[in-house]
Protein backbone atom coordinates (compact mmCIF):
# COMPACT_ATOMS: atom_id res chain seq x y z
CA UNK A 1 0.00 0.00 0.00
CA UNK A 2 1.67 3.49 -1.25
CA UNK A 3 1.22 6.00 1.07
CA UNK A 4 1.18 10.10 0.58
CA UNK A 5 5.08 11.28 1.07
CA UNK A 6 5.56 13.21 4.26
CA UNK A 7 7.29 16.69 3.37
CA UNK A 8 10.09 16.86 4.89
CA UNK A 9 11.33 19.63 7.81
CA UNK A 10 12.65 22.10 5.62
CA UNK A 11 9.96 21.82 2.51
CA UNK A 12 7.20 22.78 5.69
CA UNK A 13 9.42 25.64 7.07
CA UNK A 14 10.06 27.04 3.45
CA UNK A 15 5.67 26.14 2.30
CA UNK A 16 5.11 28.02 5.66
CA UNK A 17 7.15 31.02 4.93
CA UNK A 18 5.73 31.33 1.31
CA UNK A 19 2.25 31.13 3.32
CA UNK A 20 3.87 34.67 5.18
CA UNK A 21 4.94 36.14 2.59
CA UNK A 22 1.81 35.58 -0.25
CA UNK A 23 -0.90 36.04 2.93
CA UNK A 24 -2.92 39.19 2.50
CA UNK A 25 -1.83 40.28 5.97
CA UNK A 26 1.35 40.33 5.53
CA UNK A 27 1.02 42.46 2.47
CA UNK A 28 -1.23 44.57 4.45
CA UNK A 29 1.49 45.19 6.99
CA UNK A 30 4.19 45.80 4.40
CA UNK A 31 2.12 48.67 3.07
CA UNK A 32 0.91 49.82 6.54
CA UNK A 33 4.81 50.31 7.49
CA UNK A 34 5.71 52.27 4.08
CA UNK A 35 3.11 54.66 4.92
CA UNK A 36 4.44 54.64 8.38
CA UNK A 37 7.37 54.73 7.09
CA UNK A 38 6.10 58.05 5.03
CA UNK A 39 4.27 59.70 8.04
CA UNK A 40 7.79 59.54 9.98
CA UNK A 41 9.85 61.54 7.13
CA UNK A 42 7.52 64.09 6.98
CA UNK A 43 7.17 64.10 10.77
CA UNK A 44 11.02 64.83 11.23
CA UNK A 45 9.94 68.35 9.54
CA UNK A 46 8.28 69.75 11.80
CA UNK A 47 9.47 70.81 15.19
CA UNK A 48 8.44 68.30 17.67
CA UNK A 49 8.41 68.00 20.98
CA UNK A 50 11.60 66.28 22.87
CA UNK A 51 9.89 62.91 22.96
CA UNK A 52 8.83 62.60 19.79
CA UNK A 53 12.23 63.40 19.07
CA UNK A 54 13.11 60.20 20.67
CA UNK A 55 10.91 57.74 19.80
CA UNK A 56 11.49 58.93 16.10
CA UNK A 57 14.90 56.95 15.91
CA UNK A 58 13.91 54.16 17.25
CA UNK A 59 11.27 53.83 14.59
CA UNK A 60 13.17 54.56 11.74
CA UNK A 61 15.64 51.60 13.00
CA UNK A 62 12.26 49.42 13.52
CA UNK A 63 11.06 49.83 10.35
CA UNK A 64 14.53 49.42 8.99
CA UNK A 65 14.97 46.30 10.32
CA UNK A 66 11.38 45.23 9.29
CA UNK A 67 12.34 45.79 5.51
CA UNK A 68 15.05 44.17 5.72
CA UNK A 69 13.49 41.38 7.14
CA UNK A 70 10.66 41.30 4.44
CA UNK A 71 13.87 41.29 1.92
CA UNK A 72 15.11 38.31 3.39
CA UNK A 73 12.07 36.66 3.53
CA UNK A 74 10.92 37.24 -0.38
CA UNK A 75 14.36 36.01 -0.83
CA UNK A 76 14.32 32.58 0.65
CA UNK A 77 10.35 31.60 -0.51
CA UNK A 78 11.46 32.57 -4.18
CA UNK A 79 11.87 29.30 -6.06
CA UNK A 80 14.70 30.37 -8.40
CA UNK A 81 17.63 32.18 -5.92
CA UNK A 82 19.90 33.47 -9.05
CA UNK A 83 17.21 35.28 -10.61
CA UNK A 84 15.70 37.38 -7.69
CA UNK A 85 17.98 39.98 -8.10
CA UNK A 86 17.32 40.04 -12.17
CA UNK A 87 13.63 41.00 -11.52
CA UNK A 88 14.15 45.63 -11.54
CA UNK A 89 11.59 45.43 -8.93
CA UNK A 90 13.43 43.52 -6.37
CA UNK A 91 16.60 45.12 -6.91
CA UNK A 92 15.25 48.76 -6.13
CA UNK A 93 13.58 47.24 -2.76
CA UNK A 94 17.15 45.88 -2.07
CA UNK A 95 19.28 48.78 -3.12
CA UNK A 96 16.77 51.60 -0.84
CA UNK A 97 16.55 49.00 2.30
CA UNK A 98 20.58 48.28 1.95
CA UNK A 99 20.78 52.38 1.39
CA UNK A 100 18.62 52.64 4.57
CA UNK A 101 21.13 50.60 6.55
CA UNK A 102 23.85 53.45 6.54
CA UNK A 103 23.77 55.36 10.17
CA UNK A 104 22.94 58.76 9.25
CA UNK A 105 24.73 59.78 12.75
CA UNK A 106 27.78 59.71 10.22
CA UNK A 107 28.29 63.29 8.67
CA UNK A 108 29.63 62.07 5.96
CA UNK A 109 26.85 60.02 5.26
CA UNK A 110 24.08 61.84 6.21
CA UNK A 111 22.43 63.21 3.30
CA UNK A 112 22.85 59.48 1.27
CA UNK A 113 21.49 58.07 4.31
CA UNK A 114 18.66 60.58 4.73
CA UNK A 115 17.93 60.45 0.41
CA UNK A 116 17.60 56.61 0.74
CA UNK A 117 14.84 57.08 3.79
CA UNK A 118 12.97 58.76 1.94
CA UNK A 119 13.49 56.80 -1.57
CA UNK A 120 11.03 54.01 1.29
CA UNK A 121 8.17 55.97 0.10
CA UNK A 122 8.65 54.47 -3.25
CA UNK A 123 8.54 50.96 -2.05
CA UNK A 124 4.41 51.68 -1.78
CA UNK A 125 4.97 51.07 -5.92
CA UNK A 126 7.00 48.05 -5.85
CA UNK A 127 4.17 46.29 -3.21
CA UNK A 128 1.10 47.06 -4.92
CA UNK A 129 0.55 45.46 -7.85
CA UNK A 130 -1.55 48.43 -9.63
CA UNK A 131 0.92 50.80 -9.14
CA UNK A 132 3.57 48.45 -10.82
CA UNK A 133 1.74 48.05 -13.45
CA UNK A 134 1.27 51.98 -14.13
CA UNK A 135 5.37 52.62 -13.36
CA UNK A 136 5.87 49.51 -16.14
CA UNK A 137 3.55 51.21 -18.95
CA UNK A 138 5.31 54.63 -18.09
CA UNK A 139 8.86 52.99 -18.53
CA UNK A 140 7.71 51.11 -21.96
CA UNK A 141 6.58 54.93 -23.39
CA UNK A 142 9.10 56.49 -22.59
CA UNK A 143 10.93 55.75 -26.03
CA UNK A 144 7.76 56.55 -27.89
CA UNK A 145 7.56 59.63 -26.17
CA UNK A 146 11.07 60.60 -26.42
CA UNK A 147 10.51 61.00 -30.47
CA UNK A 148 7.61 63.41 -29.65
CA UNK A 149 9.54 64.90 -27.45
CA UNK A 150 12.38 65.45 -30.13
CA UNK A 151 9.52 66.94 -32.01
CA UNK A 152 7.98 69.40 -30.01
CA UNK A 153 11.98 70.44 -29.19
CA UNK A 154 12.10 71.61 -33.08
CA UNK A 155 9.12 73.16 -32.64
CA UNK A 156 10.35 75.25 -29.43
CA UNK A 157 13.27 76.24 -31.48
CA UNK A 158 11.39 77.15 -34.64
CA UNK A 159 8.97 79.31 -32.92
CA UNK A 160 11.84 80.72 -30.55
CA UNK A 161 13.91 81.62 -33.34
CA UNK A 162 11.21 83.87 -35.04
CA UNK A 163 10.31 85.24 -31.50
CA UNK A 164 14.14 86.33 -31.21
CA UNK A 165 13.85 87.96 -34.90
CA UNK A 166 10.89 89.82 -34.14
CA UNK A 167 10.01 90.47 -30.95
CA UNK A 168 13.58 91.23 -29.23
CA UNK A 169 13.35 94.97 -29.58
CA UNK A 170 10.02 94.73 -27.57
CA UNK A 171 11.44 93.13 -24.90
CA UNK A 172 14.86 91.75 -24.69
CA UNK A 173 14.55 90.00 -21.31
CA UNK A 174 11.69 87.75 -23.07
CA UNK A 175 13.18 87.67 -26.27
CA UNK A 176 16.90 88.24 -26.23
CA UNK A 177 18.32 85.18 -28.37
CA UNK A 178 16.90 81.78 -28.54
CA UNK A 179 17.81 80.26 -25.24
CA UNK A 180 15.83 82.64 -23.42
CA UNK A 181 12.76 83.22 -25.77
CA UNK A 182 12.09 79.12 -26.18
CA UNK A 183 11.88 79.52 -21.86
CA UNK A 184 9.16 82.16 -23.03
CA UNK A 185 7.56 79.91 -25.10
CA UNK A 186 7.61 77.16 -22.38
CA UNK A 187 5.75 80.07 -20.52
CA UNK A 188 3.31 80.65 -22.82
CA UNK A 189 2.84 76.77 -23.47
CA UNK A 190 2.08 76.33 -19.25
CA UNK A 191 -0.41 79.41 -19.70
CA UNK A 192 1.17 81.16 -17.06
CA UNK A 193 0.08 84.92 -17.89
CA UNK A 194 1.09 84.22 -21.36
CA UNK A 195 -1.54 86.81 -22.37
CA UNK A 196 0.39 89.47 -20.87
CA UNK A 197 3.52 88.91 -23.23
CA UNK A 198 1.01 88.38 -26.57
CA UNK A 199 -0.38 91.94 -25.86
CA UNK A 200 3.01 93.47 -25.58
CA UNK A 201 3.90 92.50 -28.55
CA UNK A 202 0.56 93.33 -29.96
CA UNK A 203 1.20 96.82 -29.71
CA UNK A 204 4.09 96.74 -31.85
CA UNK A 205 3.24 93.79 -34.39
CA UNK A 206 -0.83 93.67 -34.15
CA UNK A 207 -1.12 90.07 -36.17
CA UNK A 208 1.67 88.41 -33.86
CA UNK A 209 -1.59 86.55 -31.99
CA UNK A 210 -1.07 84.24 -34.56
CA UNK A 211 1.87 83.57 -33.76
CA UNK A 212 1.11 82.10 -29.97
CA UNK A 213 -1.86 80.69 -31.13
CA UNK A 214 -0.45 78.54 -33.51
CA UNK A 215 2.09 77.48 -30.70
CA UNK A 216 -0.66 77.07 -28.47
CA UNK A 217 -2.67 74.89 -30.76
CA UNK A 218 0.56 72.78 -31.74
CA UNK A 219 1.69 72.05 -27.97
CA UNK A 220 -1.28 72.17 -25.83
CA UNK A 221 -3.80 70.12 -28.39
CA UNK A 222 -1.44 67.96 -31.15
CA UNK A 223 1.26 67.00 -28.53
CA UNK A 224 0.15 66.84 -25.30
CA UNK A 225 -2.49 64.28 -27.02
CA UNK A 226 0.26 62.33 -28.73
CA UNK A 227 1.56 62.06 -25.55
CA UNK A 228 -1.44 61.30 -23.74
CA UNK A 229 -2.41 58.40 -26.55
CA UNK A 230 0.97 56.89 -26.48
CA UNK A 231 1.07 56.29 -22.82
CA UNK A 232 -3.04 55.01 -22.98
CA UNK A 233 -1.95 52.68 -26.33
CA UNK A 234 0.78 51.55 -24.16
CA UNK A 235 -1.22 50.86 -20.91
CA UNK A 236 -3.57 49.01 -22.61
CA UNK A 237 -1.02 46.98 -24.23
CA UNK A 238 0.40 46.56 -20.87
CA UNK A 239 -3.04 44.97 -19.68
CA UNK A 240 -3.71 43.02 -21.87
CA UNK A 241 -0.34 41.33 -21.31
CA UNK A 242 -0.95 41.01 -17.65
CA UNK A 243 -4.57 38.89 -18.63
CA UNK A 244 -3.48 37.24 -20.40
CA UNK A 245 -0.34 36.38 -18.15
CA UNK A 246 -3.42 35.68 -15.16
CA UNK A 247 -4.75 33.94 -17.49
CA UNK A 248 -2.06 31.67 -17.97
CA UNK A 249 -1.13 31.06 -14.86
CA UNK A 250 -5.06 30.24 -14.13
CA UNK A 251 -4.97 27.54 -16.94
CA UNK A 252 -1.66 25.91 -14.93
CA UNK A 253 -3.03 25.56 -11.88
CA UNK A 254 -6.19 24.29 -13.11
CA UNK A 255 -3.76 21.56 -14.82
CA UNK A 256 -1.56 21.18 -11.74
CA UNK A 257 -4.74 20.14 -9.94
CA UNK A 258 -5.81 17.85 -12.35
CA UNK A 259 -2.93 16.32 -12.50
CA UNK A 260 -2.68 16.36 -8.86
CA UNK A 261 -6.38 14.70 -8.58
CA UNK A 262 -5.65 11.88 -11.17
CA UNK A 263 -2.38 10.75 -9.56
CA UNK A 264 -5.00 10.46 -6.03
CA UNK A 265 -7.34 8.51 -8.27
CA UNK A 266 -4.54 6.25 -9.73
CA UNK A 267 -3.24 5.76 -5.97
CA UNK A 268 -6.62 4.78 -4.94
CA UNK A 269 -7.21 2.17 -7.82
CA UNK A 270 -3.45 1.05 -7.06
CA UNK A 271 -4.97 0.65 -3.38
CA UNK A 272 -7.80 -1.27 -4.66
CA UNK A 273 -6.47 -3.85 -6.33
CA UNK A 274 -3.87 -4.62 -3.85
CA UNK A 275 -6.33 -4.99 -1.55
CA UNK A 276 -8.36 -7.64 -4.02
CA UNK A 277 -5.69 -9.34 -4.56
CA UNK A 278 -4.47 -9.35 -1.33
Amino acid sequence: MSSAPVPSGTESAALFLKRIESSRVFQWCVIFIIILSAVSIGAKTYDLPQLAQQILPLLDNSITYFFLAEIVLRFLVCEDKKRFLRDGWNRFDTIVVSGSLVPVENAEAVLIGRLLRVFRVLRLVSVVPELRSLINALLKAIPRMGYIALLMFIIFYIYGAIGSLFFSPIDEGLWGDVSVAMLTLFRVATFEDWTDVMYATMEVHPLSWVFYLSFIFLMAFVFLNMMVGVILEVMTEEHNRETAKQAHQEREELAEQITHMQKQIDEMHAMMQSTRSG
